[in-house]
């Protein structure tokens, strides 16, 4: 073991202490005003990994020398980061959220439910088996948006807020294993494990809708007393703050005409079609921004702020990843398929799972059931942190304003992701 493994490790360590304690330096702010600005930005949890990798290039720089720093920093694969701060602001522009609203509206109308039950239930169940097709940050993207306005308002109990956001981290995690191309860890083994989307469908895709349903179910039998928005309360589909309001006419805003829509969902669906090939989608997404300022009075602000926050938590973790290798794979490759699925689960909490699936697929030899138990696991366990699934700080940095202090902290992450963690873990272990 080299020294600055063991320095990489321990970096890791204290990012994931950091991330646990982000809400501390909330505290920190108001305590020391002359550097509440600094702690305000130590405490984004956001920026806990991209600050941590800086921290490692620069120990690299001075244990292997500034060659070796730069040389290792360019050499990691930053495509993911991309794609998801591309997905991200194209998925959330007003004309997407306007035709995915109006349809669910639609569709929320003709059953027998109050429609903002319908909406939260479709925003925790439905859009999250989505990311199957449009990929899982698109997914995060649209649900978070959708759900913030109707269930994480400043006036629900902390505890169900953060019970429905483990119920939608985990829900988007497992969602999208109904094919093989759109959830992160299983586009890490798809090639290598020859698994095709017929695959993941029979043997994932129809466990996870149901877990999925489950979870959503039981969050909005919770959440049925609090859906109704008080006197004086923002009614449920209008804008929160840091949130671009999803419904145009609603705000003032002129109605979106269909060739704008339609375009703008062409712009999102050639942005996952392309979204391994990151000149390619970053060079649509110059289009995309042009075009979006050309019928600027169809747009509400694009999430440019939120995307490259997620993406700077993303390149940071992908960072400080790749010095985890050393330890992660030997404890991989040495667990029986059962003792595979929970140490995925519990490992999946500390490191990204998409992470956690590539190094199983380094090992020669891997068993069908091994497999299985190892990605089962990990899309189980991607709700349990806000770095367990690729998508995760997508939506948190689009839902924590929702609760107090503006953060989201990690133990209640934790306690409210495992009630549906179980669910998930169950489906695909007994089913």
């Amino acid at each position: 073991m080299h020294t600055i493994q063991l320095v990489g490790a321990v970096l890791f360590g204290l990012a994931l202490l950091h991330t646990f304690a982000a809400k501390t330096f909330g505290v920190l702010a108001r305590r020391h005003p002359r550097h509440a600005g600094l702690f305000h930005l130590l405490g984004e949890v956001e920026v806990v990994f991209g600050f941590w990798a800086f921290v490692l290039i620069a120990a690299l720089a001075v244990l292997d020398g500034p060659g070796a720093a730069i040389a290792y920093a360019e050499t990691r694969h930053y495509a993911e980061p991309l794609f998801v701060f591309t997905v991200m602001v194209v998925a959330a522009s007003r004309p997407v959220l306007d035709i995915v609203r109006r349809a669910l509206r639609a569709v929320a109308a003709r059953l027998p439910l109050s429609t903002d039950l319908a909406l939260s239930w479709f925003g925790l169940a439905l859009v999250p088996l989505t990311g199957s097709l449009i990929t899982e940050p698109a997914a995060m993207t649209l649900a978070a948006l959708m759900l913030a306005p109707l269930v994480f308002r400043r006036d629900l109990p902390e505890w169900l807020k953060y019970g429905a956001l483990g119920a939608l981290f985990v829900n988007v995690s497992i969602g999208g294993t109904l094919t093989a191309y759109a959830a992160p860890p299983v586009l890490m083994v798809a090639t290598t494990w020859q698994w095709d989307s017929l695959y993941m469908a029979t043997r994932f895709g129809w466990k996870a809708a149901l877990a999925v349903a489950l979870n959503a179910g039981v969050v909005c039998f919770l959440l049925r007393p609090h859906l109704r928005a008080p006197a004086g309360a923002p009614a449920p589909g209008a804008p929160s703050r840091g949130v671009p309001a999803p419904d145009g006419p609603a705000d003032g805003a002129p109605p979106v005409p269909w060739p704008v829509t339609l375009i703008h969902l062409g712009f999102l669906a050639g942005v996952v079609v392309l979204g391994h090939h990151p000149v390619l989608f970053l060079g649509l997404f110059m289009l995309f921004l042009g075009f979006a300022t050309a019928y600027q009075r169809y747009q509400h602000p694009l999430i440019i702020k939120e995307g490259l926050l997620v993406g700077f938590f993303l390149a940071g973790l992908v960072v400080l990843g790749g010095m985890q290798q050393w330890w992660l794979q030997p404890i991989v490759a040495s667990l029986s398929p059962l003792a595979l699925f929970f140490g995925a689960l519990g490992l999946t909490a500390i490191t990204d799972n998409a992470a956690l699936t590539y190094l199983g697929s380094l090992i020669e030899g891997i068993s069908a059931p091994s497999q299985y138990m190892l990605m089962a696991g990990a899309v189980a366990g991607g709700g349990l942190t806000v770095i367990a699934n690729a998508p995760n700080p997508a939506g948190a940095a689009l839902l924590r304003r929702g609760f107090r202090d503006e953060s989201i902290g990690a133990v209640g992450l934790l306690l409210g992701a495992l009630g549906p963690t179980v669910v998930a873990a169950a489906a695909f272990l007994l089913l």
